[in-house]
């Protein structure tokens, strides 16, 4: 008995070995699928249940590995071995999908819907009963026809120049071209009544295939971690460059105690904010928005900081300030907008001036009442000399002031409710007797709690609270 599993396992340890290393080649790429969860991680994901459908069908031809299944997998590996036979070029075509560019891409998708179409006949038609082999013929002729396509396409160098992703030609075309040779020999052998060659041959013949595309796979990965890997190291430096563009300390003005929050919602942002203190006495405080977040945004708040280096003559004159600078972004910003407030504060005089431009109210909290304060001209970039109308307000100790941008009030909860004025209002008047830095790190406690912790801060944040001491 034993001398008889011994010879019958020889027999069929091709297939098993076989079978084995696909399954495994399998299920590593699909691992490393998981583990990137990045651009290119499809391609992974395609390549091995192409791998492992393959390697699948393969063992299931070894009649000991079928026997020592449960009963229940028994029965069901006739339709995984029809599923894996018609299956296989859709999930190919999926992953020669994700190599191609342009016209070629359509035309593999055209493929993809052929294979699909017979596929879902050959397995249907299977299981009510028919043959499994009655659309196979249809399944070898979509084949033949998408090897022939990609073969041409691989070997003409300006053709898989234009049409195709490819860091290594030269891999990928050997591999295909010995499994197209192979395919086409068995072919030709069967049609010609010749015995087929050994099926070790084809077994190898598709290993170099497979092979050949997972090491243009992983080149593409790595590729691609390194593009992310410079992205994120320059993001890095314009993270660096943008915090050194807003202030590193509160001025001193005597009777005034100020503090600042500043929440961005990428690495960098389109939010900033500027002190422009003249003496002991008066500073001016910006506060600015620019339109969109990211890079972009980031570089039209770095204009605004150069920019004011300009207008600082002017800080006594809010309208001034404002035109100011939308005469130097309305030449500089490409299409770019953004919304600003400023607010002059004279402390010797007991006055404070205020402008802005298209931005959310100043608040003013005076002995438990909050007043929202508008003076708003057009935002920057719009048109290239608007008017900014100030609004002139007496101070006394105990006034509050809060300049803030919209992602204060327009951070959303789970159900897509803002945060809203009204929320904000009601954690002014209820820490009213807190610093102003206790009071900025209230609100951004409150919103942080408004926004459920599976979804991310929708806007940039900047606050100024200013206490009349």
């Amino acid at each position: 008995m034993e001398a008889q599993v011994l010879a019958i396992l020889r027999g069929q340890l091709e297939h098993i070995i076989s079978g084995a290393f696909f399954l495994f080649i399998g299920l590593a790429a699909c691992s490393i699928a998981g583990i990137r969860r990045r651009s290119g991680a499809r391609l992974f994901i395609w390549l091995g249940i192409w791998s492992s459908l393959y390697g699948a069908s393969v063992m299931a031809q070894s009649r000991a590995v079928v026997v020592a299944l449960p009963h229940t997998f028994q029965t069901s590996v006739p339709y995984m071995q029809v599923v894996a036979s018609y299956a296989v070029v859709v999930v190919a075509s999926l992953a020669w999908l994700e190599l191609s560019l342009g016209g070629l891409r359509l035309v593999i998708k055209i493929i993809l819907v052929a294979g699909s179409v017979v596929a879902v006949a050959g397995i249907g038609w299977f299981a009510f009963g028919g043959s499994a082999g009655t659309f196979l013929p249809y399944n070898h002729m979509v084949v033949v026809c998408a090897l022939v396509l990609l073969i041409t396409v691989i070997i003409v160098e300006k053709l898989s120049d234009r049409f195709m992703v490819l860091p290594n030609r030269r891999v990928l075309a050997i591999g295909t071209l010995v499994f197209a040779i192979e395919a086409l020999w068995v072919n030709l052998a069967r049609r010609l009544g010749y015995p087929p060659p050994s099926p070790l041959l084809d077994h190898l013949s598709f290993a170099a295939y497979l092979l050949s595309f997972g090491y243009v796979a992983v080149q593409i990965a790595y590729a691609n971690e390194h593009r992310l890997l410079a992205i994120e190291n320059e993001l890095a430096l314009a993270r660096k460059l943008q915090h050194s563009i807003l202030p590193t300390s509160i001025p001193e003005i005597k009777n005034l105690r100020i503090a600042a929050a500043y929440q961005p919602v990428t690495a960098v942002a389109g939010d900033f904010y500027e002190f422009v203190p003249v003496d002991g006495k008066q500073v001016g405080l910006l506060v600015a928005d620019v339109t969109g977040h990211g890079v972009p945004a980031a570089l039209i708040a770095s204009m605004i900081k150069v920019a004011m280096q300009s207008v600082v003559t002017s800080a006594h004159d809010p309208c001034e300030v404002l035109r100011g600078l939308n005469r130097i972004l309305f030449r500089q910003s490409l299409d770019q907008f953004a919304t600003a407030a400023y607010l002059w504060l004279d402390t010797e005089n007991g006055k404070a001036l205020y402008s802005a431009a298209g931005h959310p109210p100043l608040l003013r909290l005076r002995e438990g009442k909050l007043e929202h304060i508008e003076s708003n001209g057009i935002m920057f970039g719009v048109i290239p000399d608007p008017d900014y109308p100030v609004c002139e307000l007496p101070i006394h100790p105990g006034d509050r002031f809060l300049l803030y941008t919209d992602g204060v009030i327009e951070s959303e909860n789970a159900t897509g409710e803002m945060f809203g004025d009204c929320r904000l209002e009601e954690v002014i008047r209820n820490h009213q007797s807190r610093s102003p830095s206790d009071l900025s790190a209230q609100l951004l406690s409150e919103i942080r709690l408004w926004q459920p912790a599976s979804l991310a801060q929708q806007d940039d944040i900047t606050l100024i609270v200013i206490d009349v001491v």
